[in-house]
């Protein structure tokens, strides 16, 4: 690439010049800038092509003496660059090096790339504490020969595989920045040699290790001393003070130099005799390039320090004399040594962050020590000198040794639950920063859960009293054709819409006739819609019965109401989706599309299509489903949200799962959830009385079967998602950003969602459950923060609460999940950067979302109220485990299961769906025992009776029971206490 004022000139391949191509248009209007494109063709070399870019940078300079800038460190690889570099030098143009003019631009990390970096430096520190430190130590125990070099392959076969060590980042983004560096027995090199790993007393073993993510370095050393002297602890000792020391003095303002000059002045003040073998440099600045020269952490270096930058941080001492070891042994491994120690670093505003503490470089994480009369080896006084004695033993029998991880290693490292809480401060810092940036504007297309609901205004049966057909019955009528139900109140025949009915139902018998009761929805309740301000003082009826002597004819009326009602909720169903594109079909051969058949769809269809499969096929714009001529399923790829793909490992199923924006008709159900599945096992087994042998060859060979058709159904479904993707990968897709999630089994736990217990499973941007019905799909990135609640000692199990950034949608709510799985769940939120909350207690959420959704309340520490640091006040307005969740329907799973009640109604009725069960531990002593509350209950039945009895009955009975407490006082008997609210 050659840039000038006006044009860039791009020398490629006809590949490359294909995606450029699109780029003309709108470098042209964006920067009046022209992209010229010089093809490659095969077999050429290019050299005409490079000419005539030369002669067109000549041409734009007005001067006989052009200047162009080039990267003199980056030496040309190939035939087509050296060729290039070439023609530079052999033409008349003055070249110039600006590789620390573009270092110095990109010396400033924006958050993107910190991300990037700290990503890098996590997988380096792990891998250093969760598979070097291990494997030396095993190493030691089992007295194996191991070379440096197979240590150097082991190791960058798990950096590349960071599966490996439970860390949660992608492979392909994942590289090392040099192989892995294993040295002991002498003098240190740049790599990793063939001579075996040296670990007898006084030995020095050093490791190190870089990581890329994304193109962006990370680097950490560090150093253990095995039985070694103490002249040789004191000089780490030193090194780790400096260490320490230079970064402390990286902070914004200062000057580059500073970093080494702090740490000059501890070795100078703590051992000056080791000032000579301490290294030139501290380090230099890292990230795309592993080593930024002009950021080098010298002592004359005068560039200022600033917030962002990420820097290396690698000092050490070279070439150290142990003399006290040389004159007792004359070991020529163990008498010149040399120390490493490496961190990355970032630079923030108060004090710099280690981007690698994960792996300790305390002095007990450094010494190991063989000998158990020196395995709590005291702290060494200052004096390098001093002639301490360590007797040379050979290693000793791994039943000999002291447990390493108890005894050798030192208990000084961070804790879990530490790390856990430094990761969760950094989260809600970035959680706080990035609400500041998104304000209060709300992207409703990615809202669920729309209202269905009508308006008051809506509801007209008749636009006048003239409308209603005259009658002179007074009886319940049902109006078909206008949606009304006529009800006689006080001689006069009153019309109410159906949308206005609750409730209708048949409530007893008696000798008269059967009692019909009608339940309206009012407004004015917390969670109606109905709340014009001109029927605040407007008078409703909410509940009226009659006395019908007809059954027949009341049970019509019901029947008719219900009919009616699901007829209108089904009209205002349809009316309210979202309307969609017209699916364009492909055109070409029936053999030739993306299809996939014999697949069955949940939610079923209505009728025959149930009892069939039916096949899925891509077209041009989006999917069709089809079971028969009159069942089809469309849906759009713009309609999809998450896609999913979820191979039969724990369950029965194989299954494709898309999430939709905008709801569609799936038969006769509104559904967000549309899946369709293929079962790879037979459902109904024959179960015999014989008793089946654990090497019956006929049980044998059937799990073979099951085996093999398992894995030929996951094979068919992997290569129609590898299809579909290719589709979605062209072009006039890419903006749409879809592509296929597969769920991690590894991560999964189990938990009530709804009403069953599932097992729950993350996936790179979502938390899905898509087995069971309702089906659970939660985008994490609308997630604000999480809540795990009932986490105390003694519990066996947690409640988990997804609260989104949208205050005005209810939560996600996944109860009783077992307590051995919340150390699993912490750190699966730590990996996705999500801020999480312990409480001992249940939240009315629906309470706390209305009051932090008020225009007053403060939006930067809204959260604040839930750190278990905080005062009880902050909780004061908030309710306990007395109060009871009743989940709403977007909690207890996706709209795609629709279970339509005969009792549904179009408008809601706002009552209040909050009970309250149950008290806490404080009102114990004032509840009921069993027997209380079930010879309450049999007093209870005793008064109310049965539905045919007379009301003169149950008025008898309530007499009695009245008599017979009476009695129980004036005998002076216990009563039943009542239990305190």
């Amino acid at each position: 690439m050659v840039f000038l004022s006006r044009q860039i000139h791009f020398l490629c391949r006809q590949k490359d010049s294909d995606v450029l191509k699109s780029l003309k248009m709108a470098a042209s209007k964006a920067v009046g800038v022209d992209i010229m494109l010089h093809i490659l063709r095969k077999g050429d070399d290019g050299s005409a092509l490079m000419d005539e870019i030369i002669c067109a940078v000549c041409a734009h300079s007005e001067s006989n003496h052009v200047v162009v800038g080039h990267l003199a460190r980056e030496k040309p690889e190939g035939k087509v660059l050296e060729a290039w570099s070439g023609k530079m030098h052999g033409s008349r143009l003055k070249l110039f090096d600006v590789s620390s003019g573009i270092s110095e631009l990109l010396a400033v990390k924006d958050f993107t790339e910190i991300i990037y970096v700290k990503k890098a430096a996590y997988l380096a520190a792990s891998v250093m504490r969760k598979y070097v430190v291990p494997k030396v130590e095993k190493i030691i125990v089992d007295e194996r020969k191991v070379t440096h070099s197979k240590l150097m392959v082991l190791t960058e076969k798990i950096l590349l595989s960071p599966i490996n060590i439970d860390v949660k980042l992608k492979a392909e983004n994942v590289d090392i920045c040099y192989p892995p560096i294993f040295q002991s027995g002498g003098k240190p090199a740049a790599f990793s040699n063939d001579d075996v790993l040296y670990y007898d007393s006084g030995s020095a073993i050093i490791c190190a290790l870089g990581a890329k993510y994304s193109g962006y370095c990370s680097n950490v050393a560090r150093t253990f001393l095995i039985d070694c002297t103490a002249e040789k602890c004191y000089a780490y000792k030193v090194l780790r003070q400096a260490h320490d020391a230079a970064i402390a003095a990286l902070t914004p303002g200062s000057m580059v130099s500073s970093s080494y000059q702090a740490a000059v002045a501890v070795v100078r003040d703590k051992a000056p005799e080791l000032l000579p073998f301490l290294t030139k440099s501290a380090g230099a600045g890292i990230g795309i390039e592993f080593r930024e020269t002009w950021l080098s952490l010298t002592e004359k270096n005068d560039r200022i320090l600033k917030d962002g930058m990420i820097f290396n941080v690698s000092l050490g001492f070279q070439n150290l004399v142990d003399k006290t070891n040389s004159v007792k042994t004359n070991n020529d491994k163990t008498k010149e040594f040399s120390l490493w120690l490496a961190d990355t670093v970032l630079i923030c505003k108060k004090n710099p962050e280690v981007l690698t503490a994960f792996i300790s470089k305390a002095d007990g994480d450094a010494f190991y020590s063989f000998d158990e009369d020196n395995a709590g080896l005291p702290s060494m006084k200052p004096a390098p000198k001093a002639d301490v004695t360590v007797p040379v033993k050979p290693v000793p029998k791994p039943e000999l040794m002291l447990p390493l991880r108890e005894n050798l290693r030192s208990r000084s490292r961070t804790p879990k639950e530490d790390l856990r809480k430094q990761l969760q401060s950094e989260i809600l810092k970035n959680k706080t920063n990035e609400a500041a940036m998104r304000g209060d504007a709300a992207d409703h297309k990615l809202l669920e859960g729309h209202s269905s609901s009508r308006s008051m205004e809506e509801l007209v049966a008749y636009r006048s009293a003239g409308d209603m057909a005259g009658s002179n019955r007074l009886e319940i009528q049902v109006d078909k054709q206008n949606e009304a139900i006529l009800l006689p109140i006080y001689g006069i025949t009153v019309p109410f819409h159906v949308c206005t009915v609750k409730k209708v139902e048949i409530r007893g018998d008696c000798n008269r006739g059967v009692y019909v009761s009608i339940t309206f929805n009012v407004p004015g309740t917390t969670a109606s819609s109905l709340h014009a301000t001109h029927l605040q003082n407007l008078i409703f009826l909410k509940a009226a019965t009659f006395l019908s002597k007809d059954r027949s004819h009341a049970a019509e009326v019901i029947k008719s109401v219900k009919i009616l009602q699901k007829g209108v909720t089904e009209r205002a169903r349809r009316a309210s989706l979202v309307s969609q594109e017209r699916l364009q079909l492909c055109d070409g051969m029936r053999r030739d599309r993306i299809q996939f058949s014999d697949l069955w769809i949940r939610p079923s269809f209505a009728g025959r299509g149930r009892k069939f499969p039916g096949t899925l096929v891509a077209h041009v714009n989006g999917f069709q489903y089809s079971a028969s001529k009159s069942e089809k399923v469309d849906i759009m790829f713009n309609n999809i949200k998450h896609a999913f793909f979820q191979p039969a490992e724990r369950d029965m199923i194989t299954l494709l799962h898309f999430h939709l924006y905008d709801v569609i008709m799936v038969g006769n159900k509104k559904t967000r959830d549309v899946q369709f599945y293929n079962e790879v096992m037979d459902v109904v087994d024959a179960v015999g009385l014989k008793r089946q042998s654990a090497w019956d060859s006929d049980e044998i060979e059937e799990e073979q079967r099951e085996r093999a058709r398992r894995k030929e159904i996951n094979g068919h479904f992997e290569l129609f998602v590898k299809r579909v993707v290719s589709v979605w990968s062209q072009p006039r897709l890419n903006q749409l950003g879809l592509h296929f999630e597969s769920p991690s089994q590894k991560l999964g736990f189990n938990g009530v969602h709804g009403r069953t217990t599932c097992f729950i499973v993350p996936t790179p941007s979502c938390l899905v459950q898509l087995v069971e019905s309702p089906f659970l799909v939660t985008s994490l990135r609308e997630v604000e923060i999480v809540c795990l609640e009932r986490v105390s000692l003694g519990q066996k199990s947690f409640d988990m609460v997804f609260v989104f950034q949208d205050l005005k949608r209810d939560v996600v709510r996944i109860e009783v999940i077992p307590m051995t799985s919340i150390d699993k769940i912490k750190d699966w939120l730590n990996d996705i950067n999500m801020k999480y909350y312990e409480l001992k207690l249940n939240l009315n959420w629906r309470k706390v979302l209305k009051t932090l959704d008020h225009p007053d309340s403060d939006k930067n520490d809204r959260w604040e109220f839930l750190n278990p640091d905080a005062s009880d006040s902050d909780i004061e307005n908030t309710e306990t485990e007395d109060e009871k969740y009743e989940p709403s329907d977007s909690e207890s799973g996706s709209e795609s299961d629709d279970q339509d009640s005969d009792s549904e109604s179009v408008v809601d009725s706002g009552e209040d769906k909050v009970l309250l069960a149950g008290s806490n531990d404080d009102d114990d002593d004032g509840a009921e025992s069993w027997d209380e509350l079930e010879l309450k209950a049999r007093d209870a039945d005793m008064e109310m009776g049965s539905e045919s009895d007379s009301e003169d009955e149950r008025q008898r009975r309530r007499e009695k029971a009245k008599r017979h407490l009476n009695l129980q006082h004036s005998l002076g008997l216990p009563h039943k206490r009542q239990r305190a609210n």
